[in-house]
């Protein structure tokens, strides 16, 4: 089975979700540390760390983004019904 390694930050508005995404791209912060300070997931106080997980243990819109895109890059805005997220691949096997 296909297990992945991942890492998020929950925010209320897309707006906010694509200048967090900016920062972390221009190296004004690590995603850690947006995590910790910005996300209303109580995972930011671990950096945004979702451990290990397989297809069908988050939401849909989180299994499209981890089980397909690039890892190691921060990916999103992503909607679902929590509001919107960075996403951050860390390993995938």
């Amino acid at each position: 089975m296909t297990t992945a390694s991942a890492r998020h930050i929950l925010v209320s508005s897309e707006q906010s979700c694509l200048d967090l995404k900016t920062q972390i791209e221009n190296g004004e912060t690590s995603f850690a540390a947006a995590a910790a300070k910005f996300s209303q997931c109580p995972s930011g106080k671990q950096g945004g760390d979702l451990g290990s997980f397989g297809p069908g243990m988050m939401v849909p819109e989180f299994d499209r983004v981890v089980f397909n895109e690039e890892v190691g890059k921060v990916h999103g805005p992503v909607q679902t019904q929590f509001g919107y997220h960075l996403l951050e691949i860390i390993e995938r096997s």
